[in-house]
């Protein structure tokens, strides 16, 4: 099974900041959500991380680890730099995890991993860096230097190619019958968290009833980062190539870091009308990166829910998950 290794770009974490009561206690998870991987889901909670995959003999292997210590760190209550580490952690994270379910699926002889697979990680980002940061640059400069507008109309066409690329990206993916199962999981993904903060049980039944999309996909950062690029980029003025190619690569944590303030705003105050409003092209987008999944589909994404907070449980009461 080979899936675009590109995927952890587009399809990242749902957080959400909640109380849940486990064993007597309160446990506060403010880093709370998940990601599809390869026939699987992937939790992550405050303190440790679940994987549920479903082997290619209809078992579900479950893998838990402990988190970075970096989540209970001091910096992850500082805004804009909490944005960066956990944008990055999450990419390794997230690109960790498909390698796992990825091999999981696949024959001894066809698993990544050694220098193979720092090798195709590496060209990868690459890859990723040039199509989504690098092009649109170069034609909103192009579009600049041959109709003589200003920089911020370059910017703003600059915006628009990405943005198309993004969604462009996503939707020609998902014609591919392996992505379309992993949107699936995707879906599962968000319905489990969903089920869980509606209180509702945790059933396949009970999960399929509640909707596919999250406030807080990371389908919805790529949209936000999008705009706040355009915005930031026009602030810059006009540039030469070079400058601007060098820029789009050193804002990226920048970008990053706002667009994680701004996707967390809106997730804290989603009971506003204007709020819910202005978050519904995220949600729109989502379409493109979520099926509706099937019961035994479900099944693994509640797995995986309950085996991160069961090693939760474990971390607070003293023991490594694992």
């Amino acid at each position: 099974m080979r899936t675009p290794l590109l995927l952890p770009l587009v399809i990242a974490d749902t957080a959400a900041e909640t109380e849940i009561p486990t064993a007597g206690k309160n446990l506060k998870m403010p880093n709370y959500g998940g990601q599809a991987i390869i026939e699987g889901v992937m939790m992550r909670g405050r303190r440790a991380v679940a994987m549920a995959m479903r082997k290619p003999d209809g078992e579900i292997h479950i893998h838990t680890e402990a988190l970075s210590p970096i989540y209970q760190s001091p910096l992850m209550k500082i805004p804009f730099l909490r944005g960066i580490i956990g944008l990055w952690d999450a990419l390794v994270l997230g690109t960790r995890a498909l390698t796992l379910s990825a091999n999981l699926q696949a024959a001894e002889e066809e698993r990544l991993e050694g220098w193979s697979l720092y090798l195709t990680l590496g060209a990868s980002l690459l890859v990723g860096i040039a199509a989504f940061a690098l092009l649109p640059a170069g034609v909103g400069h192009g579009v600049q230097a041959l109709t003589h507008v200003t920089a911020l109309w370059g910017n703003l066409a600059e915006g628009l190619v990405r943005l198309a690329l993004v969604v462009g990206y996503v939707w020609a993916i998902g014609r591919m019958e392996d992505v379309r199962r992993l949107y699936q999981y995707h879906g599962a993904e968000h319905k489990t968290i969903n089920t869980f903060e509606a209180n509702a049980p945790l059933t396949p039944e009970s999960a399929s009833r509640y909707p596919l999309e999250h406030p807080r996909c990371g389908t919805a950062f790529l949209l936000i980062l999008v705009v706040v690029s355009v915005l930031v980029y026009s602030l810059l003025g006009e540039q030469s190539l070079l400058w601007r190619l060098t820029s789009r690569v050193l804002l990226l944590p920048v970008l990053a870091g706002i667009a994680y303030e701004y996707l967390r705003w809106t997730a804290d105050h989603m009971g506003h009308r204007l709020v819910r409003l202005i978050v519904q092209p995220n949600l729109w987008l989502q379409r493109l990166t979520t099926r509706e999944p099937t019961l035994d589909i479900l099944e693994v994404g509640l797995a995986a829910f309950q085996a991160m907070r069961e090693a939760e449980v474990v971390g607070v009461e003293g023991a490594e998950p694992g």
